[in-house]
């Protein structure tokens, strides 16, 4: 393999979506830092100092945070705008699961989900 050939794939590697879209780039590393931090608290048991504290329940519970707060970065910076639908989707469904040990969590999640989706089908096109 040629030296241009090498570097033509070094190029192509780095056109990788993470150097399209920052936003993204930033969710990732915002979810693997959240997820080390949870299981950080497991380790070392400063869990055990919070009676509530369930590890895959806050984990979820963050990770859903992170996805709502991208796609709402999403709908205000025309640089990084699409859809937000599938974004607040998988953002209140990761929610659900993260607080899904109360009885209201799930019906408010299913309502938010089909608000956005009606909102998206009937919101006009630009």
């Amino acid at each position: 393999m040629t030296e241009d050939e090498k570097r033509k794939g070094r190029k192509e590697w780095c056109g990788h979506m993470w150097h399209r879209d920052k936003l993204d780039a930033i969710g990732w590393a915002a979810f693997f830092i959240w997820g080390a931090l949870v299981m950080l608290a497991d380790a070392t048991k400063f869990s055990a100092n919070f009676d509530w504290w369930n590890g895959w329940g806050v984990f979820f519970t963050g990770v859903g945070v992170i996805v709502i707060i991208g796609t709402i970065i999403r709908l205000f910076t025309p640089h990084y705008k699409r859809s937000p639908v599938g974004g607040f989707i998988f953002g209140f469904v990761l929610l659900a699961i993260g607080l899904g040990g109360w009885d209201w969590v799930w019906p408010l999640a299913f309502f938010v989900i089909a608000v956005t989706i009606l909102v998206s089908v009937f919101k006009r096109r630009r």
